[in-house]
């Protein structure tokens, strides 16, 4: 998605590779983050702040799908703080900890995005992702990663090590959603780490054609994976939240190993 509507905030942050902008603009009702580009990097609805805007966000929320009572979600990549923001309102029996390198992604996030202060169900932790996740093994059930810059996916974070200590920071039972972009020509290459680091454990979901993609790891298998099943549950958690969560699950089987009676690995 690219820029729309007039720019009502900038930043600049000197980071590693130089100054990075961090750009606020708002259309029609909705305001946008940018960084350093023209593609939208997390959108709100003014008028409707606590809701997930874009579908790839409400797609990273299919988590829930598989895990019934998950307590303790690692976001590494804050941008606005959509989903942190959403937990937080939405689910406040789970404790949320976004880590996210830049001071102005994180300022910008509660000064134009209503991101909530810190309390003790929401934590934000100015940190390298990198670093944090080697520190913090076997401490989530979920782990969220919406890393972009200016250029999308740092190609050189994404490397088999770091899937490796992703998988290694989620409890037995945990999983894994990744943010990427279809049409990033690593993108086989992310996803083939991420096999390996899940052990196939692994499903793909489209949000959008030909752009985000959302990539879920599991420690281990989900207990029922009939599609009787996931529906009920999909129905269920849709008339709870505002998300398509039954349209979710009739793309994860036209995109994954399936039967016509249930969801299939390749583990």
């Amino acid at each position: 998605m690219l820029r729309v509507g007039r720019r009502i905030a900038r930043a600049v942050h000197k980071g590693m590779t130089g100054e990075e902008s961090v750009d606020v603009s708002e259309m029609d009702g909705v305001r946008s983050l940018y960084l350093g580009s023209e593609t939208v990097q997390s959108a709100m609805r003014v008028k409707a702040p606590y809701e997930l805007e874009l579908a790839y966000s409400r797609g990273m929320m299919m988590f829930l799908l598989f895990m019934k009572q998950p307590k303790e979600v690692l976001m590494i990549g804050l941008g606005g703080g959509s989903i942190p923001k959403y937990i937080h309102h939405f689910l406040p029996e789970m404790q949320v900890r976004a880590v996210e390198i830049n001071p102005r992604i994180i300022q910008t996030a509660r000064s134009h995005f209503y991101l909530q202060d810190d309390d003790e169900t929401l934590k934000v932790i100015e940190a390298d992702g990198v670093v944090y996740l080697q520190e913090n093994a076997n401490t989530a059930d979920v782990l969220l990663l919406d890393i972009f810059d200016s250029q999308g996916v740092p190609p050189e974070l994404y490397n088999q090590s770091f899937f490796d200590d992703c998988a290694e920071a989620l409890h037995l039972d945990g999983m894994m959603a990744v943010n990427l972009w279809g049409s990033d020509r690593n993108f086989d290459i992310y996803l083939h780490r991420i096999e390996h680091s899940f052990h196939g454990r692994v499903l793909v979901l489209r949000t959008g054609r030909p752009g985000n993609i959302v990539v879920f790891g599991f420690k281990r298998l989900p207990r029922d994976l009939r599609w009787s099943t996931l529906r009920v549950r999909a129905k269920a958690l849709q008339e709870t939240h505002k998300i398509e969560f039954l349209e979710f699950v009739e793309k994860l089987k036209d995109e994954n190993l399936s039967t016509s009676n249930r969801l299939l690995f390749e583990a």
